[in-house]
């Protein structure tokens, strides 16, 4: 399987040429030629990036032109598809934009709607949303959240997400607090689970600056579900139940709870980098009624500063009756990863139950195999 920065490759450069090639025999292609020898060492963005800067630049004039340019090797181009397409929806919307004319943004909008199901348009319609927020979101509430075509719905939704993983950010979305929500109540119902997968990661995009617009807003979807809505909110609500958020934790069924935790229990207080610890606790339901728990673990990691900071792990879920008891226990290992960078010293580990965290239990990561 290709790393993702290959995604994008010479190859990929030879069949967009072909493609432009074809769709216009007369094109002068030295800048799409120039770049398959310069694509090498850049990261997947930038490549993109290069393409579509190759691409304004080897088919110049206006808007129009290169739309037809596009629509003719859509048309009649095999092979144009695939990664190839985020760099020419990126040139469709940057000359669109550089155009400034309703007329060019408009056919922007619907030509990276039929182009999405050979590459999702998601990255390239971030450069209109920048440009007019207010008539994208219009066509997008209007036409793409009850298309016909899942794969336009889905960039209904994942084109706007706030943090669109790869993506530019949109300003304005994130300064304007749930603006997108319209789009997310036309498609949580959605029949495709790839559609409502976006509205999912859409709606936990949300909560990191707008808790409580993304709990009111799960609260309405509860209130008139179908059978998918319990699990498309559980998943969009994810960060915030981590974050032991107790609107959140509520809407799901997790009421705060009279519990007796007895840990966590480490089995070492020194652990070598490279090595693991298991933890052990006990929970015992002390109230009246059943208590229905989310049980994770926070890993609370030394920092090169010194100070530190928790990563939530998912434990369990589970109902105790009145004075039940349960048993968990897990193995976290401490083997070097590409995403997380470990600091010897001292670090902990803590329960969170309903959002509510107990004591921390010490221990030390060492930077060698200590015994």
């Amino acid at each position: 399987m290709p790393f993702a920065d290959e995604l994008i490759s010479r190859h990929t450069v030879q069949s967009l040429t072909h493609a432009i090639r074809a769709a216009a025999p007369d094109a002068d292609l030295t800048a799409l030629r120039a770049a398959a020898r310069q694509i090498g060492p850049l990261p997947l963005r930038h490549r993109a990036d290069l393409l579509r800067d190759a691409l304004l630049t080897d088919l110049p004039g206006d808007y129009a032109a290169l739309a037809r340019t596009v629509r003719t090797a859509r048309d009649n181009a095999p092979q144009f598809t695939g990664w190839l397409i985020w760099p020419v929806t990126s040139a469709v919307a940057t000359r669109a934009v550089q155009e400034d004319e309703t007329a060019s943004f408009d056919d922007a909008m619907a030509l990276l709607a039929s182009l999405t199901g050979r590459l999702s348009s998601e990255f390239a319609i971030r450069t209109l949303l920048r440009h007019d927020l207010d008539r994208a979101l219009n066509t997008i509430v209007r036409d793409w959240a009850g298309s016909g075509d899942a794969d336009v719905r889905r960039l209904a939704s994942e084109g706007t997400r706030p943090y669109l993983p790869w993506a530019v950010r949109v300003p304005q979305i994130l300064a304007r607090a749930g603006v997108t929500v319209p789009i997310l109540d036309a498609l949580y119902r959605d029949e495709s689970e790839y559609v409502r997968r976006s509205v999912a990661n859409h709606l936990n995009d949300l909560s990191r600056d707008h808790p409580e617009i993304v709990v009111d807003t799960a609260r309405r979807w509860l209130s008139s579900p179908d059978t998918s809505t319990e699990r498309l909110v559980r998943h969009g609500l994810r960060t915030l139940i981590k974050r032991g958020h107790l609107g959140a934790l509520e809407l799901l069924g997790f009421a705060p709870a009279i519990l007796d935790v007895d840990g966590p229990r480490l089995d070492r207080n020194v652990v070598p980098l490279g090595g693991s610890v298991r933890l052990t606790a006990s929970i015992r339901n002390t109230g009246d009624s059943a208590a229905r728990l989310t049980i994770d673990y926070i890993v609370h990691h030394r920092k090169a500063n010194g100070t530190r900071t928790g990563k939530t792990f998912r434990l369990t879920t589970r109902t105790l009756a009145p004075n039940e008891r349960m048993e968990v226990s897990r193995e976290h290992s401490f083997r070097p990863i590409t995403t997380r960078r470990y600091y010897p010293g001292p670090h902990a580990i803590s329960l969170q139950i309903n959002g509510v965290e107990s004591n921390r239990s010490e221990f030390e990561l060492a930077p060698t195999d200590t015994p």
